[in-house]
C-alpha cells in the first residue's frame, strides 16, 4: 500500500483589506508596465526606493553620507552592473530594455516583501511577461530565481519554477507546458572549453512538457528533457532523457518507466492568473 496521499493545493484566504491592496499595488505597477512611454529605469528606481527607503523618496540625496549615497544608488539600475552585460555575445539593445525589470526582480526578492508567496508570485508573473521571449499563462516563480539574459527563456503555460533555481538562458532555454523545476535546480544553455575559457558553447536547452526536474539537480547545457520525463534529486543530465522515463545518479541514466497513475479530476490552482 502506498504512503502518498492526495494533497492538492489550499487557498490561503488572506484579510480583505490586505487583498485589496495587493491588488491596487499589482495593478497600478502592470498598467504603468504596460504605458510604452514609462521609463523602465525610471520605475524601477522608484519602486525600489519606496520600497528600501521610503523616506528618500523625492528627497535629494545630497545631505547623506557618502556610504549612504552608494545605498541609495543600489535603487537605480543605471547605476550598477550585472553579470550578463559583460558576457560578449550579449544582443545590448535587447538587454537594455529588461534589465530594470530583472533588477526590481531580484532587489524585490531580497527585501521583505520577498518571502511573501501571494504577493510575489503575482510580482514577479507580472515582470517575466515583459523579460522572457514568451511567458505563458499561471507561470509561478518562488523566491530566488537568478536569470541570465532573461529575453533567452521561452517558457509555455502552467510552468512552476521553485526556490533558488538558476536559469542560465544565455544560449536559450525551452520550457514546455506544465513543467516543474524543484529546488535549488541549475538549468544551463552554455558551457566553456576546458583548456580557455573564453572558447564558449551556447547551445539551447529544451525541457519539455510535463518534465519534472527534482531538487538540486543540474541540467547542462544543450540537453532536451523529453515529454513527461523526470530527473531524480541529485542528479546530474548530460545528455538527452527519455519520454516517460525518471533519470537519476551522476552522470544521470535511464533507472524506470514511470508507471501509470490513477486519472482524477482537475483541481484549482489558488496561485493561477486572475
Amino acid at each position: 500500500m502506498s504512503d502518498y496521499r492526495f494533497l492538492p493545493l489550499r487557498r490561503v484566504p488572506l484579510p480583505g483589506e490586505t487583498e485589496r491592496r495587493y491588488e491596487r499595488w499589482v495593478g497600478a505597477l502592470d498598467e504603468r508596465l504596460s504605458d510604452a512611454s514609462t521609463d523602465r529605469y525610471e520605475f524601477t528606481r522608484e519602486i525600489l526606493t519606496g520600497i528600501y527607503y521610503p523616506d528618500m523618496v523625492g528627497r535629494s540625496t545630497e545631505d547623506l553620507t557618502l556610504s549612504q549615497q552608494i545605498l541609495i544608488d543600489q535603487m537605480d539600475p543605471r547605476k550598477i552592473t550585472l553579470e550578463p552585460e559583460y558576457y560578449h555575445e550579449i544582443d545590448v539593445e535587447r538587454y537594455r530594455t529588461i534589465k530594470p525589470l530583472i533588477w526590481l526582480w531580484e532587489m524585490f526578492d531580497k527585501s521583505p516583501l520577498g518571502e511573501n508567496v501571494d504577493l510575489g508570485i503575482r510580482f514577479r508573473r507580472i515582470l517575466a511577461k515583459r523579460i522572457f521571449t514568451h511567458c505563458g499563462k499561471n507561470f509561478k516563480a518562488f523566491h530566488f530565481v537568478k536569470l541570465s539574459f532573461g529575453y533567452g527563456l521561452d517558457v509555455g503555460d502552467d510552468v512552476v519554477v521553485h526556490r533558488h533555481v538558476l536559469l542560465d538562458d544565455r544560449g536559450g532555454i525551452r520550457i514546455g507546458d506544465g513543467s516543474s523545476v524543484s529546488d535549488f535546480v541549475n538549468v544551463y544553455s552554455h558551457s566553456h572549453d576546458i583548456s580557455d575559457g573564453r572558447l564558449v558553447r551556447t547551445p539551447a536547452t529544451v525541457i519539455g512538457p510535463r518534465v519534472r526536474i527534482a531538487y538540486h539537480a543540474t541540467v547542462l547545457a544543450g540537453v532536451t528533457l523529453a515529454e513527461n520525463s523526470m530527473v531524480g534529486a541529485g542528479a546530474l543530465v548530460t545528455r538527452d532523457t527519455e519520454a516517460d522515463t525518471i533519470h537519476v545518479g551522476v552522470p544521470a541514466k535511464p533507472a524506470k518507466r514511470k508507471p501509470e497513475i490513477e486519472r482524477r479530476p482537475p483541481t484549482p490552482d489558488p496561485l493561477a492568473d486572475g
